[in-house]
Parts: structure tokens; sequence; C-alpha cells
């Protein structure tokens, strides 16, 4: 995969004696949202029910989306004003706020404060951490430190649900969210004692700044195809519409010169990191429908190869981080044909005269895909973006990844409606993983163009 393979041994990169603090502190933060992000789903039927809030089920989920994407955005802004340093402590002392607000909510608009203070934490954590790895592991060290986030989501992603349901039926819902603030004021604790150690910030004239308004149309954009999406209808399609064409013309502001036509360089970065995350997204939100509709799986179960997919991704990342010298272009271009298989997979695991236990291979070849694919393309980002402009490029790469899954899960709810039903999936999902395997493939061919002088 490379011209040169060595294998040094890359764990010292994370516990080298400079790196050390940094990767605690990172990869503490990073674990707790992802068991928040885990957990709070499997909390929500309880809390709902208590909070008699069932009218609006998917709202604390909308919340925190449209939260993290304002966030993210302003993010990107202050760290190329100012550094990583705001962010990093703004954004877990607003996630941990949020936690108590939600934790203690009596009623359903106090829940939604809570996860909109949540949403606005974790936005500014995506791209204040991105700025601190550009800061502290050198362009030949970062696989390594992505490889490590990645792994922080598997025991989340496996357990979180488990825990959260017992937590729930034990102690009750609240503690999902109250159980974890002591974490984070520790995870606090030692972001702070990085921000001490990073050099001064020196703000570039030159650099693009995102604006508000064009986040917040952004913001709104991508709730109403993410509603759209979860609530399939004729009505749905309306405002669906009405969003993607609010959030083309606020991405015009929020995403590099080039993106929707892919220019090679930093354009293909932030184009590929939508393709790939919306083609693996839109199979993700219907592998379990197809499991339980198609194939009679419980629901416990349907939900099962999903698991694989976060153990095929970290190990697959693991891999990745092993060999520093890997071409990162090449691993880029792998990754989407790994994704490419697993949904053509997917397809036909839809069918109900195909055997269902193949979805535990393709999320396995389509996780690995993708835990090849996403550490290549935080390490290409950051080395195509000028010093001035990490922060918009960084939060403009996460903006494409929320609007490329938003517009497939959202084509998935489209076809569902329009060609058959939630209970006779097969041909909607047959014509979805066709689109899918397209995108994935033109992410292939994309991917093979590349600037001369890297």
């Amino acid at each position: 995969m490379s011209q040169t393979v060595q294998t040094r041994p890359h764990k010292s990169v994370l516990w080298s004696p400079e790196h050390r603090l940094v990767t605690v502190g990172l990869l503490l933060v990073v674990t707790l949202v992802a068991f928040e992000n885990m957990g709070v789903a499997t909390a929500m039927p309880t809390l709902v029910a208590e909070l008699h809030g069932f009218a609006l089920y998917s709202w604390p989920f909308t919340t925190f989306l449209v939260a993290s994407v304002v966030a993210t955005v302003l993010s990107g802004r202050l760290g190329d004003r100012r550094g990583p340093a705001p962010a990093l402590l703004v954004g877990p002392a607003l996630f941990a706020a949020g936690l108590l607000v939600a934790g203690t909510a009596t009623t359903m608009p106090a829940l939604l404060a809570g996860r909109a203070l949540q949403g606005f934490g974790s936005g500014f954590l995506l791209v204040s951490v991105s700025l601190l790895i550009a800061l502290t592991f050198s362009d030949r060290e970062r696989p390594v430190i992505y490889a490590a986030n990645a792994a922080a989501w598997v025991l989340p992603a496996v357990i979180g649900p488990s825990v959260a349901g017992l937590v729930t039926v034990t102690v009750g819902w609240r503690w999902v969210f109250l159980g974890l603030i002591p974490l984070v004021g520790i995870g606090v604790a030692l972001l702070y004692a990085v921000t001490r150690r990073l050099p001064a910030h020196v703000p570039s004239s030159r650099g693009r700044r995102a604006g508000v308004i064009p986040a917040v149309v952004a913001a709104l954009g991508v709730a109403a195809l993410s509603w759209a999406g979860q609530h399939p209808s004729p009505v749905a399609i309306i405002y669906g519409a009405a969003g993607l064409v609010a959030l083309a013309v606020a991405l015009r502001k929020l995403l590099p010169v080039g993106t929707m036509t892919s220019r090679p360089g930093l354009p293909t970065v932030v184009a590929s990191r939508a393709l790939i995350s919306g083609a693996y997204a839109g199979m993700e939100a219907y592998l379990p429908l197809t499991m339980s509709s198609v194939h009679g799986y419980s629901p416990a179960l349907a939900g099962l190869p999903l698991t694989i997919t976060a153990l095929g991704w970290s190990a697959a990342s693991a891999l990745q981080g092993r060999f520093l010298d890997w071409s990162r272009e090449v691993s880029l271009r792998t990754g989407f044909a790994l994704v490419a298989a697993g949904l053509v997979g997917f397809g036909f695991v839809a069918q109900p005269w195909f055997p269902a236990w193949v979805a535990f291979i393709i999320c396995a070849v389509g996780g690995a895909g993708m835990g090849i694919a996403m550490p290549a393309i935080s390490v290409l980002l950051l080395r195509y973006s000028p010093e001035g402009e990490r922060g918009f490029n960084t939060s403009a790469m996460q903006l494409a990844d929320w609007v490329g899954a938003a517009l497939l899960i959202g084509l998935g709810g489209v076809l569902l409606t329009v060609v058959a039903s939630a209970a006779q999936p097969s041909l909607p999902m047959a014509v979805l993983a066709i689109a899918l395997v397209l995108l994935a493939l033109l992410g292939v061919r994309l991917t093979s163009r590349w600037p001369k002088q890297v």
C-alpha cells in the first residue's frame, strides 16, 4: 500500500512524554461523548414517557444535531482566530452543563435545552480536538491518534446501550446523564493542563471565516433533511426539499471552493467525507429495518450487525495506525472500495431470498473500509490545509459528514414512502443500495486524482 512500510513502535507516539497528557485527555473526553451518544437512544423511550413527550420523541435528537452544526462552524471560526484552547475548555463545560440540565429535567422543554447544550459542547469539541491533534502530532504520527480515537468509540458502541439500559432500569434514566458529569470534570482538568502547554496562537489575516448566519441556515437545512428522513411522508418531501435548497445556499459559504465539483486536493478530501459518510450512514440507518422486516430478526438482534461494523472499523483503524508510511491517498481509495463492496452486499441482504447472516460479513467489510478511510481523510485534510484555515476546513469536513448522512438517510425515507413501505422494504432498499454503491465508486474515481505535490 506504500512504497516504504515501516513498523516502528507506533504506541510510543501516544505515550511519549510530550504526548501522554494529550492522549489521555482526548481519549477520555471522546469516550464520554461516545457513551452519551450511544446511551441516550436506549434511555429515550423511558424518559420521554416520564416527561409525557411522545409527540416530541425525535426532537431531542434533532435539537442536538442543530446545535452541533452551529457549534462546529463557530468552533472552526474561533479556532482559526484564537487556536484550539478556548473551544477545548468551553466544549466540555457546555457538554457537562447539558448533562446536568437534561439529567434534572422535569419537562420536555428542559430536556431539549439540555440536549442543545450537549450539542453545542460536542460541536465545539469536534473541531478543537482536530486542531489540538494538528498542533501536537506530526503529519506522520497523526494516523496513530486517529486510530486511538476510533478505538475510544468501540467500547461505548458495544456496551453503551446495555449499560444505559441497566442504569435506566436500576437507578433511573437521569443517571445516564448525571453519571458522566464527574468524568467530564476530570477530562476538563486534563485538557486545561494541555492548553497551558500550547504555543501562543498567531492568527492569519488571510484565512477564510465562516459566517454565523450561513451556519444557522445550514443547521436548519440539515435538521429538515434529518427530520424528513426520520418521518417519511409526502409532506416531508416538501420541507425536506426546502431544507435542501437552504442548505445548498449556505454551503457555498461554509465549504472550500471547489468542493461541489471535487477539485483535486482539499476540495476532494472534504467531498470524500460527504460521500463515504453519507453512503455508509444510508446503509446503517436501514439495515436494522431490513433485518427485522425482511428476515424476521428481533429488535435486539436486528441491530447486532452494526456492532460488527464498530469492531471492523476499530480493527482497520488500528491497522492503518501501525504503518505510519502508508500512502493516505491510497488508503482513502481502498476504504471507498471496501465500503462499495459492503454496500453491494446490503442490496442482496435486503432481498428475502438472500441469507441474512451475510449482513455480518458486509458490516465487517464496510466497517473496515470506514476504519481505513476516515483517518486518511483527517490526515489529508490537515496536510492540505493552510495553518490559518485549519479550523474552517475541519468544520467544513464535519459539516460535509452530516450533510451526506442527512441526504442519503432522507433518500431512503423517500424511497420507502414512494416505492413501498417499511413493512416491505426490499425493493426500495435495493434501489437505495444501487445509489449508495454508485456514490462509493464515485469516491474511488475521485480519489484517483491528486495534485502531483502533496
